[in-house]
Parts: C-alpha cells; sequence; structure tokens
C-alpha cells in the first residue's frame, strides 16, 4: 500500500470513475485499476462496487476513503507548513537566555526579525545561568540559548558572538573614580571593602575567578553582595554598596546610570558570550536568521 494507492483510490470514490481519473492523472484506466486492486489485495477485502454509471465504494471503501481523505489531508497540510518552514515565511523560535540578555543584546534584532518574519513568533523563556540555558536545551524543545561562553559541553554547539571587557562601576564620588582603569591592586583594595560578583559556580564567576588568581589575588576576592544579573550589581554600586565588576555590557553607559563610573579593566581577560544549540546543522531556516541577526545587530566587539 503507497500513498500513491491511497491518492488514487481517494480520487476515484470522488469522481465516481476510472476513467475520469485517468484521464485526470493522463496516464491509462489500466493503471488506476491496479491502484485499486493494490489495496484490494493488502486489506482482502472489496472497495469498489461496478455500476453501469461507474464506480461506489463498498462499505469497506467507505472506511478507508473516510481515513485516507483525513490522513492524506493532514500530510498535504504538514507539507505546505514544512515549505512555509523552509522559506522562513512560518514557524516559531524559541530561544532561552538570561534575564537582562534580551534588552541589552537584542533588542535591535527582534525589531528587524518581526519586520523580515513577520508570521514567525519569537518566544523567550528566562533562566538564571548559563547551565540553566543547557538544562533548558536538553529538557525543552528550545531552539537556541544565549550564554556566557565556557567549557564545551557534551552535545552542545557553541558559538561566540561578542567579547565584553569588564569594567569595574563605582559612584562618582568614590576615590577610584578619578582613575582611567582599574588595577590589581584596585581590585585587592575593592575587595577588601565591599566588592559585588557574579553568583558563586556561575561561568562568569568562573571566568573572574580564574583571572583573580593569575594576578595573585589567592583563591579570588569573596563577594559582598550576592547578584542574580549584571544590571542588579549596577544598581547596588550606584546605591553605595560597593565596587561592582560587571562586563561592558550593550547600554551599560546610558545616561540612565547618572553618578556612576565605569573604569576599564585591563587587566582581566574579555568575556565572550554568544550562542549555544544542540545542533547547528539541525535549526530551522527561521532560527538561524534570528540568530544571524542578532550577530549582525548586537553591539560590542566581534569574538574572534
Amino acid at each position: 500500500m503507497t500513498l500513491d494507492d491511497l491518492r488514487v483510490f481517494v480520487a476515484v470514490c470522488r469522481a465516481g470513475s476510472l476513467s475520469a481519473v485517468a484521464r485526470e492523472l493522463s496516464c491509462t484506466q489500466s493503471a488506476v485499476s491496479q491502484h485499486v486492486k493494490r489495496l484490494e489485495k493488502e486489506v482482502g477485502i472489496g472497495l469498489l462496487e461496478r455500476h453501469a454509471r461507474g464506480v461506489v465504494p463498498t462499505p469497506a471503501g467507505r472506511i478507508l476513503r473516510a481515513a485516507a481523505a483525513d490522513g492524506i489531508g493532514a500530510l498535504d497540510h504538514a507539507v505546505r507548513r514544512l515549505g512555509d518552514l523552509a522559506r522562513g515565511e512560518s514557524g516559531s523560535v524559541r530561544v532561552t537566555t538570561g534575564a537582562t540578555s534580551v534588552r541589552h543584546f537584542m533588542a535591535a534584532a527582534i525589531v528587524e526579525f518581526r519586520r523580515t518574519h513577520p508570521q514567525v513568533s519569537l518566544e523567550f523563556q528566562t533562566v538564571s545561568s548559563s547551565r540553566g540555558c543547557f538544562e533548558a536545551l536538553a529538557a525543552h524543545d528550545l531552539d537556541l540559548a544565549w550564554i556566557t561562553m565556557g567549557a564545551p559541553e557534551r552535545g552542545i554547539e557553541l558559538r561566540p558572538v561578542v567579547e565584553l571587557p569588564w569594567v569595574l562601576a563605582v559612584r562618582e564620588d568614590d576615590a577610584l573614580a578619578a582613575k582611567p582603569f582599574a588595577e590589581p591592586a584596585d581590585l585587592k583594595a575593592s575587595a577588601s571593602a565591599q566588592l559585588i560578583l557574579p553568583p558563586e559556580h556561575s561561568t562568569s564567576r568562573a571566568h573572574l575567578d580564574d583571572s583573580f588568581a593569575e594576578l595573585g589575588l589567592a583563591n579570588g576576592p569573596a563577594a559582598g553582595t550576592g547578584i542574580a544579573d549584571w544590571d542588579t550589581a549596577v544598581h547596588l554600586a550606584e546605591l553605595g554598596l560597593g565596587h561592582a565588576v560587571v562586563p561592558d555590557l550593550p547600554g551599560l553607559r546610558h545616561p540612565g546610570h547618572p553618578g556612576l563610573t565605569l573604569l576599564p579593566v585591563p587587566c582581566l581577560p574579555p568575556l565572550q558570550v554568544g550562542w549555544a544549540v544542540r545542533r547547528w546543522s539541525a535549526l530551522s531556516p527561521p532560527a538561524r536568521a534570528f540568530a544571524d541577526t542578532v550577530g549582525r545587530s548586537c553591539p560590542g566587539r566581534r569574538a574572534p
């Protein structure tokens, strides 16, 4: 039994004539009859009754016709949808990322993508860490994860997009605010007072701990205040609760942070952020298009 057999059988039931279907398909009446005979042999029962004015389905034929018509209709609809997906004209793109990533890295890309792909929906799932993004990729029907680049993860492909230099966020009335940049000694002094760092066990914290160790800051400074996202760290620094070591995020130097000074920290290697997926080759065209749009429009220094 083939899909062509079923299509021909449904067409014969609709037309009530083998010859009419043969003309429609530009084939012989014998060829049409062979499709029906294969079906009857497969199911072991007659499917058509022949009359003077054509053919009608038997009770068994009516059962098969109804099921085949529904199935073929659903398949045709699915094929049309797959064609739309292949052309990037419909579907959805599901992204998992941290709480502030959409605002800092994707705002312009979302506007452009909605303009160029109006029939494709964008869905975002917020998690608190790169580890959470990996787990969401593995456990859910998600396409893309925007993460801080770290060690390779089994079954995950990584694609860095931008590099973010580190800055030390301090109030304008702080003694460090007059300096052109922060040195290791300044980090050590900040640590002895109050240093705002990423949460322990986060990828960005691991980057910082490694860098602190290379700078000779034994075991890395302990965080004075725990934070869940970079915007919170900057806000705490504005409130005078400490110095915050944060990436120089797109939009961070916006006028919305009066009274705050961001000192470059050239002694810390930049942080890479970008995409993680299960397999790039398996991404749908809309998902690839969104990833590329973010890559083109994302502010910051491009990752090597």
